[in-house]
């Protein structure tokens, strides 16, 4: 059976439910929107199923703002300590990066993450995985780029005398 949590009276509900709708962050509207529900008297198991998070997440933000109030919710990682000694590309290593993807892939076809976890790896010489190479590549503002798709039976000189404008 689901229990009701109890939490400390650092806001008023309506507070919170002001909060929960004026925010942006979509961390801590989720988090906000927790806290409301909880302070509202609902179930745990009504919570879990009103926003999809797991008992123990609940459990978890409940204490977290008993603890501290409404100050401590919110996206945390971004403070993570370490956080900067655990980059794989610091200042220079980004320049470079940066620098390799304006001309073409080492294969001569688009960069990819896989491609830049490779390249990564050359340079740090260590594994890198294609989520970190997909990550380096979003973080330095490259998007997705996929091939214009073209007809198999296309004729190459029909195409050549038909320009985009």
């Amino acid at each position: 059976m689901s229990k009701k949590l109890k939490l400390e009276k650092h806001v008023e509900t309506q507070e919170l439910e002001r909060r929960y709708r004026e925010v942006r962050d979509p961390v801590e509207r989720s988090q906000y929107q927790i806290v409301w529900l909880l302070s509202q008297g609902r179930l745990t198991r009504e919570v879990m199923e009103t926003t999809g998070y797991s008992r123990g997440w609940i459990q978890t933000l409940a204490r977290r703002y008993n603890a501290g109030g409404p100050d401590t919710l919110g996206d945390r990682r971004h403070s993570n300590p370490g956080g900067a000694d655990r980059a794989l590309l610091e200042g220079a290593g980004r320049a470079e990066l940066r620098e390799a993807l304006g001309d073409d892939a080492p294969d001569g076809g688009l960069w990819t993450g896989r491609k830049v976890a490779e390249w990564m790896a050359g340079k740090l010489e260590r594994v890198v995985g294609e989520r970190r190479g997909w990550e380096y590549l979003h973080a330095l503002g490259y998007t997705p780029k996929m091939p214009r798709p073209s007809h198999e039976e296309a004729d190459p000189q029909e195409r050549a005398a038909f320009p985009k404008g």
